[in-house]
């Protein structure tokens, strides 16, 4: 015997529908919903007849089947009209399948109508079909996919003589083609192109446990396209993915009706992540959406299937893996495009432009050009050549583009030293942009912005205090902030020695800086860059130590009250001032905190910065000073009129220039050099934010993994804990039900005592009891007595109020129709009631009726057919009889031969009626009229009779027809009852 798997499968089968008003600009959809899941239909067209030919399946076990049915759990199919422009689904009408109706072997599908139709005057049916499958699971591949199994799909009316087997890919070399299908059906030219366009969170798909090549691995996407294997240029970083998208293209001669066949039979295109010859992850791109039915949208332009789709780790279930949170899923971006050969090339380069643009909107960034790659046999090239390198500068991220723009203000402005505080440096910057910029025969001019604001940012470093350390320290601090014009680090002065429980006020602490920017520029700066503060140790005798860093976030300045101020021209400015302490953390060792910093800062903003051009060196590349155009020089006085002064001699001037050269090409070697070490600076800033990431993103995987085994230990832990009160309560229990039998035992004991005397006590009692019971009796009969004549007494009273308040109410006209309705209801009732049973009635004696006339028709008819066969045996048996007489006749003499002649003839007459009677008399018994036995049993031996009459009997009653009620088999107990009443008689 076969056993039966446990694991089955709810296949329902949404075949075709019919009735359906035809909705051009719309698309129809099913989705059926059971025990909490969803699945859908792909779209079709909404005609009068669409055809969905899909199945859906719900994988379940014989037990959670069983409860199910018991349940009556439905299954609800909606059905929908989408609207593809505006993605709107409007509801048409639901289905409820019953899940009893389900059965393991195959079953005709029926036609379902839709309830709440909201095309009323249509009779919108769905064909649908629902079974019950074994669910047996094939073993799944380790690398390559394979080909998906062929759907039961319907082969088109035109291609009726064709073998959806048949429907093959034959590479043609010399036309350099794929063909599918049979040539006589291929008539049209086809490019088909897969396009695989960036990819994300990559590294989720590296196990912890897995080891990677020691030197940088290489890392590729691999597919097969109509045999061709596909590969693209390899990469090296997984966190951030750099590779040129590419486009691998194949040639096709078939038609659109083969091309859908196929493309049903082959759905999906499976795509992977390879390192080397191991597969990290794959998914799945359906090919189904390509070419609907009926649709004759590749006649006009290419059809797509393009998203985001997210790549599964090998074995996910077998591994047991913890499902990961859809915005650290890996996913990929692929295009798949299939067009007629010829179309027009606009409607191309609109459809790679559109397609390029809904990529690059689901990735949120900007794609390289897309390489081509042509696919023209299974020989091809795995992996693309290098491709050229992109003209334009690369992408940077937010971080960067703000230092560089830091480094460019720097580069095109000088910065101008002013006396803020008692030799505390600050500086002024400039944001000028190249682009503004105008050549002239000494220099270049560059134009600030009129969007750009001035602002002022002061930072006053107050005092430190509640020093950690046990020895005394001689401290000064030190920051630099390049965004506000200067790299140069400020640092207090002189140095300060701090000790512990004490507050020392910084001297000389106080600095402010004149720059002009773009307001988001500044919120975006001060965000994303905070200000360290260092803190260093002065020491005679050994060098200089840094002792710990102050992180200051500038974006709390932001966010603090702006209060109104006029500014010196009269204009209105705003200013925003923050305070707070922030701790100096160990900068080598343990991150400890040293002491606290308190601080304030201030944010002055004067409104927008007026057009003006600066002067740029053009031998200092953009780095010279910033010079204010010089007033016009009056005409020297002549020499006799006024006595020449010493700074105006020649040698002076001479000497006056070249220090000013001096000062000029010190400004300019201190810029290269401050530009050199920002550069510098970035680069180790860029590598730092990249092993950042890195770091961050392992763990970001860490944390999620041991989320899930912290909280699996989490549970063992509290099945661990249940265990022990469990015990806990069991042992406790038990030692207390000892402790219960113990005293039970003596407990009844001392009742068994206890009920011994009052037993005794009982028996004295008893008598008085019983006399003082009967006393009480007696008296309680007298005052019932006398409680009942009073309750007669009051219900006669109530009895004839009653019967006055419904005289009353009788005569009111509502209470008179009430009740006629009433009446009248019941009547209907009651009538509905009778006519539905006698109805019922009528069509099950009908079918009785029908049925016993053809049982009794069959009967008589086989009655006859065995008499006739009787009949014929017993004239065979004559005829041989005849037949032996005549050969003794010739060996007997004459006289002895005419006698038994004479009584063979004598007996011939007698057998002939004998038969003729047995004849009448099965005719009569078959009608129910034979009254009486006497013929035959003087014809025949009366058990012979006696046997033909229970067998006939039984033969009727083996029927099912007749019961010991109906008439001919109580006729047919008579007889024997007779014959039997006869045959002891005669005994």
């Amino acid at each position: 015997m076969v056993s039966k798997s446990d694991q089955l499968l709810i296949v329902v089968s949404i075949l075709e529908g019919r009735h359906f008003p035809k909705r051009p600009k719309h698309l129809l959809v099913v989705e059926a919903k059971f025990d909490g899941e969803q699945l859908a239909t792909d779209p079709v067209e909404h005609t009068d007849q669409p055809e969905f030919a899909t199945e859906l399946a719900w994988e379940i076990d014989r037990k959670a089947l069983h409860q199910h049915r018991l349940q009556r759990t439905p299954i609800k199919l909606q059905c929908f009209a989408l609207d593809p422009v505006s993605s709107a689904k409007e509801t048409i009408g639901y289905i409820v399948l019953d899940l009893r109706t389900a059965q393991e072997t195959k079953q005709a599908p029926k036609w379902y109508q839709l309830l709440s139709n909201k095309y009323t005057k249509f009779k919108t049916e769905i064909q649908i079909g629902i079974a019950l499958e074994t669910d047996t699971k094939a073993p799944v591949d380790s690398f390559k996919a394979k080909g998906a199994p062929p759907r039961d799909g319907k082969v088109p009316a035109s291609l009726s003589g064709l073998d959806p087997k048949d429907i093959v890919v034959v590479l043609n070399e010399e036309g350099g083609y794929h063909q599918i299908g049979p040539a006589e059906y291929c008539s049209d030219f086809f490019i088909m192109s897969v396009t695989i366009a960036f990819a994300t969170q990559l590294e989720q798909l590296i196990p912890c446990t897995m080891k990677l090549p020691e030197r940088q691995p290489e890392f590729f996407f691999y597919y097969s396209l109509l045999g061709n294997d596909v590969t693209n240029e390899p990469f090296n970083d997984l966190i951030n993915p750099n590779f040129e998208p590419e486009r691998a293209s194949v040639r096709i001669r078939s038609s659109i009706e083969i091309l859908h066949v196929y493309l049903a039979l082959q759905s999906k295109l499976q795509i992977h992540l390879c390192c080397g010859d191991q597969s990290l992850g794959s998914t799945e791109v359906p090919l189904t959406g390509l070419l609907k039915k009926g649709s004759t949208e590749i006649n006009q332009r290419p059809v797509t299937v393009e998203g985001a789709f997210i790549l599964d780790p090998p074995n996910r279930a077998k591994q047991k893996l913890a499902p990961i949170p859809m915005e650290l899923a890996p996913t990929v971006g692929v295009s798949v495009a299939l067009q007629r050969e010829g179309i027009d090339a606009q409607s191309l380069i609109e459809l790679k432009t559109q397609n390029e643009h809904e990529l690059q909107h689901s990735k949120k960034q900007v794609l390289t050009p897309i390489k081509e790659k042509t696919l023209t046999g299974p020989k091809s090239p795995s992996v693309s050549p290098v491709p050229p390198q992109n003209p334009s500068p690369p992408t940077k991220d937010d971080a960067t583009g703000s230092e560089a723009e830091s480094l460019q203000y720097d580069k095109d402005t000088k910065p101008n030293p002013k006396a803020v505080g008692p030799s505390i440096p600050a500086s002024v910057a400039q944001p000028v942009p190249a682009s503004h910029a105008s050549e002239t025969a000494s220099g270049q001019k560059i134009a600030v912005p009129a969007t750009s604001h001035h602002f002022c940012f002061s930072i006053d470093l107050r005092s430190i205090h509640d020093l950690e350390v046990g020895f005394p320290i001689n401290c000064i601090l030190r920051y630099s902030y390049p965004f506000f014009g200067s790299a140069a680090p400020i640092m207090t002065n002189p140095p300060i020695e701090v000790r512990k429980n004490m507050e020392v006020f910084l001297p000389q602490s106080y600095c402010a800086f004149d720059f002009a920017t773009l307001p988001h520029q500044l919120q975006d700066t001060f965000l994303r860059i905070p200000l360290l503060v260092e803190l260093w140790h002065k020491d005679k005798m050994s060098k200089d130590l840094l002792l710990g860093i102050a992180r200051i976030q500038l974006s709390n300045v932001l966010s603090s009250e702006k209060t109104r101020f006029l500014g010196s021209s009269g204009e209105q400015c705003w200013r925003q001032t923050y305070s707070e302490s922030v701790p100096f953390i160990a900068a080598q060792g343990s991150n400890n905190r040293i002491m606290d910093l308190s601080y304030t800062v201030t944010l002055e903003d004067y409104g927008l910065v007026k057009m003006r051009e600066i002067l740029v060196s053009d031998s200092s590349q953009g780095l010279s000073a910033v010079q204010q155009k010089p007033p016009s020089v009056p005409p020297a006085p002549c020499p006799s009129e006024v006595q020449t002064e010493p700074r105006e001699t020649l040698e002076y001037k001479a000497a006056l220039e070249l220090e000013m050269w001096k000062e000029m090409q010190e400004d300019i070697f201190e810029n290269q050099l401050k530009q050199k070490e920002l550069a510098h600076m970035q680069a180790l800033a860029e590598e730092w934010k990249k092993r950042d990431r890195e770091r961050e993103s392992l763990v970001k995987k860490k944390v999620a993994e041991y989320t899930v085994l912290e909280g699996k230990l989490q549970k063992t832990l509290i099945d661990l804990e249940k265990r022990e009160q469990q015990l806990v309560l069991a042992e406790s229990e038990v030692q207390r039900e000892r402790k219960e039998l113990k005293l039970e035992r003596e407990r009844n004991l001392q009742e068994l005592q206890d009920s011994i005397r009052r037993a005794k006590e009982d028996c004295v009692h008893q008598v008085e009891l019983e006399r003082l019971k009967m006393r009480q009796l007696e008296e309680d009969k007298l005052r019932l007595q006398q409680q009942l004549n009073d309750a007669e007494n009051k219900y006669k009273i109530l009895e004839k109020e009653f019967l006055q308040f419904k005289d009353q109410q009788s005569n009111k006209p509502e209470i008179r129709l009430q009740s006629e309705i009433n009446l009248l209801t019941l009547e209907k009732v009651e009538l509905e009631r009778k006519l539905e049973s006698a109805t019922k009635s009528k069509l099950h004696y009908k079918q009785q009726w029908g049925r016993a006339l053809k049982e009794l028709a069959r009967l008589k008819q086989r009655e006859q057919e065995s008499q006739m066969a009787h009949l014929k045996k017993q004239q065979e048996e004559l005829e041989q009889m005849r037949l032996r007489y005549l050969a003794a006749e010739e060996k007997d003499t004459v006289k002895t031969e005419r006698q038994e002649l004479l009584d063979i003839r004598n007996e011939l007459n007698r057998l002939r009626q004998q038969e003729q009677k047995q004849y009448q008399d099965s005719r009569e018994i078959a009608s129910g009229k034979l009254d009486s036995p006497r013929g035959n049993a003087l014809e025949e031996g009366l058990d012979d009779y006696l046997t033909r009459l229970i067998e006939e009997r039984d033969t009727l009653m083996r029927t099912g027809v007749y019961n010991h009620e109906d008439r001919i088999i109580s006729e047919l107990d008579r007889q024997i009852r007779e014959v039997l009443a006869k045959n002891n008689a005669s005994n």
